[in-house]
């Protein structure tokens, strides 16, 4: 199995060529493959070869991560694609928001870059952001909670 950085180079190497499709085969018969679309997320399809089964292949979707415990209060607001979180429209630029600052529904939040792509997200949510979940420039994956807000 693949881990999460050896996906976000697969993705930074396919971003980076003029290919359309990276297939990655592993010596243990797995393999993935990304699919490039224009200002769309990858594709991700694995494929895992059984011994005396024919070659299996499924979409593989991330999976939301775990839930918070359930003393944490307030909602998250989860990223709505894969990609790269910025917390801030540039490098040397204040992020979005920070904890404790009131938000409301449509502020934008951060950015999730898929495929060169910058994807401005807006709040779902009218509140206090009481946490930030994610570093900048983590990958995220699509459902991961990026902040908590009451």
């Amino acid at each position: 199995m693949y881990s999460k950085n050896d996906v976000k180079e697969f993705i930074e190497m396919l971003e980076g060529s003029s290919l359309s499709v990276l297939e990655i085969k592993n010596g243990d018969g797995s393999a993935i493959r990304l699919e490039k679309a224009a200002c769309a997320a990858p594709a991700v399809v694995m494929q895992a070869n059984a011994p005396a089964a024919a070659p299996v292949q499924e979409t593989v979707q991330a999976a939301p991560a775990a839930q918070p415990a359930p003393a944490a209060e307030g909602k998250t607001i989860n990223s709505p694609i894969v990609g790269v979180f910025y917390a801030a429209p540039s490098p040397d630029s204040n992020p979005y928001v920070s904890v404790g600052q009131k938000i409301a529904k449509g502020d934008t939040i951060c950015i999730v870059e898929a495929m060169k792509c910058m994807n401005e997200i807006q709040s779902e949510l009218d509140g206090e952001v009481t946490e930030v979940l994610v570093k900048d420039g983590d990958l995220v994956e699509y459902g991961q909670p990026l902040f908590r807000v009451k």
